[in-house]
């Protein structure tokens, strides 16, 4: 069949399916449908627009009948367990991007900053650099964390974390290009923060102290900014959907992942304000929590994600 008659004889039907229907029989029937066009579609049309247009009904069908499931009666599970796993595995490649950008800036910061000292002072500020070189000479290098009340330390850091995840998320609106740029901004400034350690023979020890609370602090901006490029994005392409509603679907997965990162930013606001502060803690402990924290972000936002997808079948379609 011509891809043109196989066209007209279900795009009726499909169109149709862009209405919801909180019927969880009708939504099943409609996704057994449009994986059996799909796998027709993928076999004699395999470079066709159709196929992407038949990914974008089934993938939003698939969401709608686990969302009407019994165990949406816990909410809260489901978001966590079901439903921001999912939207972290349909935008796996979008968190690739900007993770890849972020290390790229991180070792431009690192690299200015060797070869040029006054860098450091240029991205960090003269008063920033002057103080920390004070706490070097005076032996106490990490000085900073210690000098606030712990629990008016914790709550002036978390909402500031907070803060910026928020405004890292919204610069996104502005085609993506505003949340890449305070993720850049974020990277250079960490790559010559750790430069300046480093420089002064500080560099495993800053690692074993700031990696403390920074590994899951890091890994919020970057996810942070995974959801502005995706609300961005929403915009530059919207697909099969108009631009206004690929907007509306990118903003939305956008909002829970900001969502799902608001208890990672209480935990690294405590461990900053708690923990950090011991700075001459055995190095195993640092380690262990360094370690725990980079395999929890892995585990949940990465690994996870596949996971949860393999087990609702969505290798059956390309969710992107």
């Amino acid at each position: 069949m011509r891809e043109g008659q196989f066209i007209r004889q279900n795009k009726e039907r499909w169109d149709s399916y862009l209405f919801e229907t909180e019927d969880p029989d009708e939504l099943a029937k409609r996704f057994v449908y449009l994986v059996d066009d799909l796998g027709y579609a993928k076999t004699h049309y395999p470079n066709s627009n159709t196929i992407k247009y038949i990914n974008s009904i089934a993938a939003n069908i698939y969401m709608s009948i686990y969302k009407n499931k019994k165990e949406r009666t816990n909410k809260l599970k489901h978001f966590a367990t079901v439903e921001l796993p999912l939207i972290m595995y349909r935008n796996r490649r979008t968190l690739l991007f900007t993770f890849l950008f972020f290390l790229v800036f991180m070792l431009i910061g690192i690299f200015s900053s060797w070869k040029d000292q006054s860098f450091v002072r240029g991205v960090l500020g003269d008063d920033y650099v002057d103080m920390t070189l004070t706490n070097i000479a005076d032996g106490d290098p990490f000085k900073v964390y210690k000098e606030q009340d712990p629990f008016t330390m914790f709550l002036q850091i978390t909402f500031n974390n907070i803060s910026v995840t928020f405004k890292i998320f919204l610069f996104g609106v502005f085609f993506s290009i505003g949340a890449l740029y305070m993720l850049f901004r974020n990277a250079l400034m960490l790559g010559v923060f750790e430069q300046m350690f480093f420089a002064h023979d500080l560099g495993f020890k800053s690692i074993l102290v700031v990696f403390i609370h920074g590994t899951l602090e890091i890994s919020g901006l970057i996810l942070a900014a995974t959801a502005g490029v995706i609300m961005g994005n929403s915009i530059l392409f919207p697909g099969t959907f108009t631009r206004t509603q690929s907007f509306v679907r990118g903003a939305k997965h956008g909002i829970k992942i900001i969502i799902g990162l608001i208890p990672v930013f209480i935990t690294a606001g405590f461990f900053e304000s708690y923990i950090t502060r011991h700075t001459g803690m055995p190095v195993a402990l640092s380690l262990f929590i360094l370690i725990g924290s980079l395999a929890f972000i892995i585990g949940y936002f990465i690994i996870y994600p596949a996971i949860v997808a393999k087990k609702y079948a969505l290798d059956k379609i390309d969710i992107n």
